[in-house]
């Protein structure tokens, strides 16, 4: 991507911080100042390693995200008498992220013994073989975006989101459980997203409460991650008080045709199809044949997660019917938060093309921001020298109330953000190059929807 802070195909350069600006936190003040007086910047280095896509397809999210880890840097260059740099690698091969490519990351950056802590990764199937080689090495991952609930929980699908009223396990789901990620026994992995079944009970909400739908229907791509989507909405919608008049889980590699299901649907009165899965399994082009059996557009909606959210190709595969499909997010939008907003101007005053700042950019601003925090706490701890990496890990789990651009948030036992937000965004055109419109967020930080 072209612009400030972006990375060619293949590069994994070191990115020194900028000269003090003063911008470091308050309670490193008198510290700076005195670097200064002895003769300028310090000359200790703390690093903070980056492990995201910054390449090919996915380096379009990936970047952006660097870019807020970078400008965190920017800001806050030193650190209780150390110099910050931040260490960015690519995990992306062929424009997506690659989990093997990641594996070599974590362990170039554990090999050194100046990476305190790392940024990352950006896609959870790279987390999963990240985990444990950080594990062992006692690095802290601070992810700002992936939200598999089995990275940091069991089960996949509790029994209160079931339809079946059973719980589905991770191994049943096919996916290896936390404990397994963790082979010292002590959780390194902490993250800004919230998890996955939320997203179900998020669109259920919305869609009972906003849209004041009583009748839907519901499908789902015939895999775990569309399952569960597609049955905490079911689950939480009928707790509601709606009803779901018809559901079927389609196997993508068949030959999509569901024209009866949309016509049986109809009949029964659905107002609306939920869709659990993602947009590379015909999920849109679903929304597409909708418009055979029921209105067009925002009169009957189509709901779905973040398989689909803001996705150009979903749209483009809609076609004339993209309007009206509303999707979740499992994490804040920091565009629609008013204590970003400061952050997010001195954002793009220092980074002029728009294509520097994306979704993800404030939650890795605020991930570098914890992590900074920790470590600043670790270095005390420790009489001011390098902190070791088990007590930036111990700091981290013993966040409570960090206060970052896009809310004040802390890490429960798991490492997951105690900063429960599902964010819903709407498709309002046709057009696949066009910005969806963010509708609402629902807050589930007090109480769980199950």
């Amino acid at each position: 991507m072209p612009g400030r802070g972006a990375l060619s195909s293949g590069d994994n350069l070191e990115v020194l911080s900028k000269t003090w600006r003063g911008h470091a936190l308050a309670s490193i003040v008198s510290l700076v100042c005195a670097a200064a007086c002895l003769g300028g910047t310090p000359t200790q280095v703390i690093r903070i390693g980056v492990d995201l896509p910054l390449s090919g397809a996915e380096g379009r999210a990936g970047t952006p995200a660097l870019n807020g880890v970078q400008f965190f840097v920017h800001q806050h260059p030193t650190i209780d008498g150390f110099r910050l740099e931040a260490v960015p690698r690519d995990d992306a091969v062929g424009g997506l992220p690659d989990p093997v490519q990641g594996e070599r990351n974590v362990k170039s950056l554990a090999a050194d013994p100046l990476v305190v802590g790392v940024i990352g990764p950006f896609d959870s199937n790279v987390a999963r073989l990240d985990i444990p080689i950080a594990n062992v090495a006692h690095l802290a991952l601070i992810s700002p975006s992936v939200s598999s609930r089995c990275l940091t929980k069991e089960p996949f699908l509790p029994a209160s989101l079931s339809p079946s009223r059973s719980e589905i396990t991770c191994k049943a789901a096919g996916l290896p459980a936390p404990s397994e990620l963790r082979p010292t026994g002590i959780n390194n992995f902490f993250r800004l997203a919230t998890t996955d079944e939320l997203q179900g009970p998020a669109a259920a909400d919305y869609a009972y409460r906003a849209l004041k739908l009583r009748r839907v229907a519901a499908l789902s791509d015939h895999e775990a991650y569309g399952q569960a989507l597609a049955g905490g909405f079911m689950t939480r919608f009928t707790r509601l008080g709606g009803s779901v008049v018809e559901y079927r889980d389609y196997d993508p590699a068949a030959q999509l045709d569901l024209k009866l299901f949309m016509r049986k649907a109809a009949s029964d009165g659905a107002q609306a199809i939920y869709f659990g899965g993602v947009t590379a399994n015909h999920g849109c082009v679903l929304r597409a044949q909708m418009a055979n059996e029921f209105d067009f557009g925002e009169a009957v909606p189509f709901l779905g997660g973040d398989g689909i959210a803001e996705d150009p190709e979903c749209v483009r595969n809609a076609g004339p019917n993209a309007i009206g499909i509303f999707a979740t997010v499992p994490a804040s939008a920091p565009d629609a938060i008013p204590s970003a907003q400061p952050v997010i101007s001195a954002f793009k005053a220092q980074y002029g093309n728009p294509a520097d700042y994306g979704a993800y950019t404030i939650a890795a601003y605020d991930s570098a921001g914890v992590l900074y925090s920790a470590i600043d706490r670790a270095i005390r701890a420790d009489g001011g020298t390098l902190p070791g990496r088990d007590h930036v890990i111990n700091e981290l789990s013993a966040t409570t109330a960090y206060a970052g651009a896009g809310g004040t948030f802390g890490f429960d036992g798991s490492g997951d953000t105690t900063l429960r937000i599902v964010s819903l965004f709407e498709s309002t055109t046709a057009d696949p190059n066009a910005k969806w419109t963010w509708v609402k967020a629902v807050d589930y930080s007090d109480s769980l929807p199950y």
